[in-house]
């Protein structure tokens, strides 16, 4: 989760490091560093805080160098401290590398290097890394190649790893490594560039190489050199993003997260782009690689995910046992890859995930593949490591998501999910002609009422300004409701970090109940649907106790008029539809509650963009 950025060409590389941390903070913002090479030295600056307290540190004690690495961190071991932050070094101070990841087994390691005499400095599982490189120095002798040092390191540690890796007394060359956390390598004429992510490249090159776990990769003048643990050499492929690279700044908007939430009907547009056929009731997935056949032997889903993009598969299990007619289960992503699960050939998984790269969710492609099941991947990332490791793969066209709460990454999830849902339909005769191309005109009209509802904004705010004193708040919504209220309610604790809760409306009744009171907003999904009777019946127990409801309902419902003490309109459309119209006032509620109370909404405290460790 957390960001490194490196730097390998013929200008100064600082600039390029600072610009690049800058561009990953999303993804760690508790400390940060760098380390350059210059005429043959290698000099380390790193502090605890924002990127902007490294920045004062260097113009007191600026640093040169053509090569350099640079990191951003998200804790996982030891506390933020200036000495557990990256970069990190061996005893000499000649070898400096950061690391996004975690060594599980640096314990037993530590142990033994330290009985070997060797002198830690900080708590983190990173630095035994760079103790192991130096030992691999001791044993071989200079003559060893950094590179090659790097691999017997790594061949020593259980664990996730992307780290890039410098040598005072071979400052020619940048190593860097892969297993289990992402890591790619910008290409362009005299420069090479290394991030955690993509955005942070786009403004200096679309040419990408993606690393492969147990990879290595040695950067020099001459270009990019890869090669496996076991020394393999492996062919480099290009890729080229579409991204552009204004679309990863904040064009004018005071966040991202405000940005990306004004997004969503271009992402949907762009998601859906393509891919349908209205008069034909025609659904088309380049990158699926599913065959009717295979369609029709599935008797069971389960979507396996974590955070948000849990509750993205929530919403499906009800469209495909609505739309297809067999079973679908929703499994958190690091329960299902521990627990046995019951999955075989006849079983299709679904792993949902934004970056393509979230720890646990990889875990659970593993495991359901090594059950035998096929698993397809909806993903927002090209190349990512789980969209390279499912048999088939469905791209969200979202563009870059900055802001740490995802936004339009989840309403793109939506999108696929609910093509999908009429694309296996179709294959498996569950779903008629007529039926499916008036699902589909419904879908195309859905980002114009994004703009429509997005226009009411301003409604959103001032009920902002009526509850951001809250100090706990409780999202209730029936069916396809309740993954919104879920939602819902992260976004709000995520950001604001007001507690917040989201139940299916029914269940109020059996515990929720007792916190309600005149203190305490419920916010109700009152959509239409053969749940709404229920629904008004819930406003009526809360208003009953004194409650104040904020109801998200549909437009001209004056039934809601009478029984809420505040509404968010939404246009009409179809209930299987209304998840992704209900959800952006829920968005917008959260964003505006977090900027009164004076929160950091881009980057929530304790919270990281992409979760790549377990």
């Amino acid at each position: 989760m957390c960001g490194i950025f490196g730097y390998f060409g013929s200008k100064e590389a600082l600039p390029f490091l600072i610009e690049g941390l800058k561009k990953l903070e999303y993804r760690g913002y508790d400390s940060a560093g760098v380390a350059t090479l210059n005429n043959g030295r290698l000099f380390i600056t790193k502090c605890v805080g924002k990127i902007a307290e490294l920045e004062k540190e260097l113009s007191a004690r600026p640093i040169g160098g053509k090569a350099g690495i640079a990191h951003t961190r998200w804790a996982t071991h030891g506390q933020p401290s200036d000495e557990n932050s990256h970069p990190h070094s061996d005893c000499s101070g000649k070898i400096a590398l950061v690391h996004n990841g975690i060594i599980e087994n640096y314990l037993p390691l530590r142990r033994r290097l330290a009985e070997e005499g060797h002198k830690f400095k900080s708590t983190t599982d990173t630095e035994v890394l760079a103790h192991l490189i130096e030992k691999e120095f001791t044993k071989k002798g200079e003559t060893l190649a950094l590179e090659d040092a790097v691999k017997g390191a790594l061949e020593q540690v259980e664990g996730s790893y992307a780290l890039a890796v410098v040598y005072e007394n071979q400052p020619d060359k940048i190593v860097c490594a892969r297993k289990a956390s992402p890591l790619v390598i910008g290409v362009q004429e005299g420069e090479t560039f290394i991030s955690s992510d993509i955005p942070a490249l786009l403004k200096y090159t679309s040419q990408i190489i993606y690393l492969n776990d147990s990879e290595v990769a040695t950067i020099t003048e001459d270009g990019v050199k890869i090669e496996t643990l076991k020394g393999k050499p492996v062919k480099n492929k290009i890729t080229l993003v579409s991204w552009d690279p204004e679309s990863a700044e904040k064009g004018g908007y005071t966040h991202f997260m405000l940005k990306e939430i004004h997004e969503q009907p271009k992402a949907i547009r762009d998601t859906i782009a393509g891919r349908i056929k209205v008069d034909e009731s025609f659904i088309h997935f380049d990158e699926l690689n599913f065959s009717v056949e295979e369609a029709k032997k599935i008797n069971r889903v389960v979507f396996t995910a974590c955070g948000t993009s849990w509750h993205a598969g929530l919403v499906g299990e009800y469209l495909i046992e609505q739309f297809v007619k067999i079973p679908a289960e929703v499994e958190y992503a690091a329960e299902f890859r521990y627990r046995h699960p019951i999955v075989d050939e006849n079983t299709l998984v679904i792993a949902i995930t934004q970056s393509g790269e979230t720890a646990d969710t990889l875990g659970a492609v593993w495991e359901a593949k090594a059950q035998g099941a096929k698993v397809i991947s909806i993903c927002n990332v090209i190349g990512s490591s789980i969209a390279r490791e499912s048999h088939g793969v469905i791209y969200t066209y979202a563009g870059p998501e900055i802001g740490v709460a995802s936004t339009k990454a989840f309403t793109t999830q939506l999108t696929v999910i609910y093509l999908f849902a009429l694309y296996l339909a179709k294959k498996r005769g569950t779903l008629s002609k007529m039926e499916a191309q008036k699902m589909i005109s419904d879908l195309i009209a859905l980002p114009d009422k994004i703009e429509c509802l997005l226009l009411k904004e301003n409604e959103v705010e001032a009920i902002a300004q009526r509850f951001y004193k809250s100090t706990n708040a409780l999202f209730l919504g029936r069916g396809k409701g309740f993954p919104i209220a879920l939602e819902g309610a992260l976004k709000l604790k995520e950001i604001s970090y007001i507690h917040a809760e989201g139940y299916p409306a029914a269940e109020m009744k059996h515990g929720p109940i007792a916190l309600i009171d005149k203190n305490m907003p419920v916010i109700i999904l009152a959509l239409a649907g053969r749940r709404y009777d229920k629904i008004m019946g819930n406003i009526e127990e809360v208003k009953a106790r004194g409650g104040m409801v904020i109801a998200v309902a549909a437009e001209g419902d004056q039934m809601i008029t009478e029984k809420a003490d505040a509404i968010i309109s939404i246009p009409h459309t179809t209930e299987a539809l209304s998840p992704i119209l209900a959800v952006i006032p829920l968005q917008l509620l959260a964003y505006y509650i977090a900027v009164k109370r004076g929160c950091h909404v881009d980057q929530p405290r304790n919270l990281a963009k992409s979760v790549t460790v377990e």
